[in-house]
């Protein structure tokens, strides 16, 4: 990207969704305007896990007034991720699908871990350079990240479903404070922490800082009433819960520093940090200026430049893990990226990115079985956890990977999907001429596209030096037969 581009995050939390713009100076990112909306999706989620209408309605409203302001934003100057709600959501594709047309840019939902090293990117990128080891605290509306890390690397990630906005509604319904319901709001922020002993020890960090809305929140409080700026301590934490006690109720709270927003969910955000506080053992947090939008900005750019992709290395790590055959694997992605280059013109380099990493791990799922290893590769990629992927991201390279053979129809819910299509047919044209495991002659041959129709050639000579390649050839024209597309092969 060009010093002076714009880039903007955004980023659909459980409690607000937020806007960030910033301008690449000079490999930094300055920030050109932030927007805030409260849209408490995370209170939106019913019994049954769906989003109701009206905290859907409430996001797209947000989303519109968004998409004003991007507009003339390129698809590689802006991207949108969703978090825990749209995690826990069963109905999320349902609210996506709406949402993607109305900000007009694709809403990535990311992992929990994927989240937490996001949020450690956007916290190290506005702290001076240290060697200091950093225990990362980020209480969102509906889960909490924790991150160890040393200057731009997070070694340790974890997200933990508990928040600011599920606890106040849980423990604290009608807004009502007490101390039985700070104590049972503490114990139950534990119960689910507890795991983070092992992890977060007391001796594997130097600094805490603490990021986003709650951690914010109480900082700004507490400041107000003569704290160190910036600083929350242990001491400071039980003093604003006492005050919170004594207002009894949330719409009673009185508090310079608190805005009005946060009041409704304060409760739950001060008994969830303070479990972190006695947990880990923390003294004293820092709030940090960065937090996960930053660290979206910063991965936007990573992103453009194929040597700092982290997904080529988090690709190259799952292919180690599952000992997956290097040399047919290099084979096979050198064969899909010739043809692909022969019908995509110009070719999007970020579309190609994606079809070599799916062919570095076609046969990613042969580790748990040769027979229906794309299956089982399939289900893989949907249930790992893939630094620098989003959920949709892992869900189309699985795709690919279930489509590399067998009936190209199992995969009719995609194959609107031109893009996709090229991408798949030339997976499964380069896995069959791979078949050899042996790298394929393929100066003979031709891939070209007409509409819904793809066409592929050959010499008289290919065909009679390689029968079995040329069989391969026409089984495959065989197998996109009722579907939306065709394959000719023919022999010139």
């Amino acid at each position: 990207m060009q010093n002076g581009t714009l880039i903007a995050a955004v980023d659909l939390g459980s409690n607000s969704f937020r806007l960030e713009i910033g301008r690449l100076v000079h490999g930094q990112i300055q920030r050109s305007e932030y927007l805030k909306e409260t849209v408490r999706q995370g209170s939106g989620l019913d019994e049954e896990r769906r989003l109701t209408p009206e905290a859907m309605q409430r996001g797209w409203d947000c989303l519109a007034r968004f998409a004003e302001r991007l507009a003339g934003f390129s698809a590689t100057q802006v991207r949108a991720v969703a978090t825990q709600t749209l995690r826990e959501a069963r109905n999320r594709d349902d609210f996506i699908k709406r949402a993607n047309e109305i900000l007009g840019f694709p809403i990535d939902v990311i992992s929990g871990p994927e989240e937490a090293r996001l949020i450690y990117q956007g916290v190290a990128r506005l702290l001076p350079q240290s060697d200091e080891r950093r225990l990362v605290v980020d209480i969102g509306g509906r889960s909490t990240e924790l991150i160890l890390g040393q200057q731009y690397h997070a070694n340790v990630v974890a997200s933990y479903r508990v928040g600011s906005v599920a606890w106040s509604m849980k423990y604290f319904p009608q807004g009502q404070f007490t101390q039985q319901a700070f104590m049972t709001a503490e114990i139950a922020a534990k119960a689910v922490l507890d795991e983070a002993l092992d992890s977060y020890r007391r001796d594997s960090w130097d600094v805490a800082y603490g990021s986003s809305g709650t951690v914010g929140a109480v900082a700004d409080v507490l400041a107000a009433a003569g704290e160190p700026a910036g600083r929350i301590s242990r001491s400071a934490l039980g003093w604003l819960q006492e005050r919170l006690l004594r207002a009894q109720s949330a719409d009673r709270v009185r508090m310079e520093g608190l805005k009005d927003e946060r009041r409704a969910v304060i409760g739950g955000g001060v008994s969830v940090l303070t479990a972190i506080f006695d947990l880990l053992g923390i003294d004293e947090m820092q709030v940090a200026q960065g937090a996960l939008r930053q660290g979206v900005l910063y991965d936007l750019l990573d992103r453009e430049q194929a040597h700092t992709d982290l997904r080529a290395s988090t690709v190259l790590a799952l292919s180690e893990r599952f000992q997956v055959d290097a040399a047919q694997a290099e084979r096979v992605r050198e064969a899909a990226l010739t043809l692909y280059q022969q019908i995509e013109d110009p070719v999007e380099e970020r579309a190609e990115r994606k079809l070599g990493w799916a062919a570095q791990l076609h046969e990613i799922g042969q580790q748990i079985a040769h027979s229906d290893y794309h299956r089982h590769g399939a289900y893989i990629l949907d249930n790992t956890d893939a630094p620098g992927f989003s959920l949709p991201e892992l869900h189309r390279l699985g795709q690919l990977i279930l489509g590399h053979r067998g009936k190209v129809r199992k995969l009719e819910a995609d194959l609107g999907d031109e893009d996709f299509v090229r991408q798949l047919l030339c997976l499964r044209l380069a896995v069959a001429l791979c078949h050899a495991r042996r790298s394929p002659d393929l100066a003979s041959l031709k891939l070209s596209q007409t509409g819904a129709q793809f066409s592929l050639s050959a010499s008289a000579a290919w065909c009679q030096q390689f029968p079995q390649s040329a069989h391969l050839m026409r089984e495959e024209a065989l197998a996109w037969q009722k579907t939306p597309w065709s394959l000719l092969f023919q022999q010139r």
